[in-house]
């Protein structure tokens, strides 16, 4: 048990805090990291994902299953998180959608893919592509969807599905997933020399995002109401991935993708929750200290789920 903790987390985990220790001594200053995580947001892991998506069989990927299991359960914890935030927290309808987006969106590039692949190997992120290629559309797609009609108060149908579409073809990350489908899907062959370039930047990707990581949470403090973030917590590290196992067990998932599925649903609430608090300027406090406390306190929920799975 306690072999698993060091063989498979702990060094995920390590890169992030030599990030946050570098950049909280000073080593790095806030603009070094900036352009870090620039680097890995904009080029590397969108390099990543559509070399993938590009390789994927998609026949085997996409099993209904999966998405079924995954995304249900992502939408329930979203629609906890907005109606706990208004019905228990008494939040403004605008502050509980940005509450209930931090419940959404997991952090499945960031800490997902490194997890999954250094508790289960390489030849077993076939169940996290698939999640990662719907991810940012969905998640997205029903977060502004359900800002717009709260903020327009149930109008505004073709401002709504505008302002959707904008954010959703200004994600690099969609480009690079929607860019390897088209690739899949044609049959088209990357050239070598440039594939051979692709595995470069993917090299880099996951390790620079991980310590990048590291010295942006240094940024963050845990400011707010302590009550309505540990309920976040709770959601994004325990019922998602709960309800991921429910409803993949009684589908009979087959075991790797299973493995992602809950895998995926159990880490930590990613940036984005913060980008799309920030972007509304909704609760932004509490989903700094969301990002936060979730990403530190994975170390022992991930462990949880990791002994669960074995």
């Amino acid at each position: 048990m306690l072999q698993s903790l060091i063989d498979v987390i702990l060094p995920v985990f390590l890169v992030v805090a030599a990030g946050y220790i570098a950049t909280q001594r000073t080593l790095f200053s806030p603009v070094q990291i900036d352009g870090l995580m620039k680097f890995t947001q904009s080029f590397a892991i969108p390099c990543l994902l559509f070399s993938a998506i590009a390789n994927l069989d998609l026949s085997a990927s996409f099993d209904p299953k999966l998405l079924i299991s995954f995304y249900t359960g992502a939408a329930i914890c979203f629609a906890v998180g907005l109606m706990g935030a208004r019905l228990i927290f008494k939040r403004d309808w605008e502050d509980c959608v940005a509450i209930g987006f931090c419940c959404l969106f997991s952090n499945s590039v960031l800490l997902g893919l490194p997890i999954t692949e250094r508790a289960f190997g390489p030849d077993n992120l076939t169940g996290n592509y698939a999640i990662i290629a719907f991810h940012s559309p969905f998640c997205y797609g029903l977060g502004i969807t359900a800002m717009e009609i709260v903020r327009n108060r149930g109008g505004g149908g073709l401002k709504t599905v505008k302002s959707v579409l904008t954010a959703m073809f200004k994600n690099v990350l969609i480009l690079g997933i929607a860019l390897g489908f088209a690739f899949n899907l044609s049959g088209l062959i990357v050239p070598e020399a440039v594939d051979a370039a692709l595995q470069l930047l993917i090299r880099a990707a996951l390790p620079t995002a991980l310590f990048a990581l590291g010295g942006v949470l240094v940024q963050y403090r845990p400011e707010g109401d302590l009550r309505i973030i540990a309920f976040v917590c709770f959601i994004v590290l325990m019922l998602h991935p709960a309800i991921v196992w429910t409803l993949g067990t009684s589908l009979d998932l087959q075991q790797d993708l299973f493995r992602s599925g809950v895998l995926n649903a159990a880490m930590a609430t990613g940036f984005n929750g913060y980008i799309f608090a920030n972007m509304y300027g909704r609760a932004k406090r509490v989903a700094a200290s969301s990002v936060l406390i979730a990403t530190a306190a994975s170390v022992l929920t991930v462990w949880f789920w990791l002994l669960v799975l074995s």
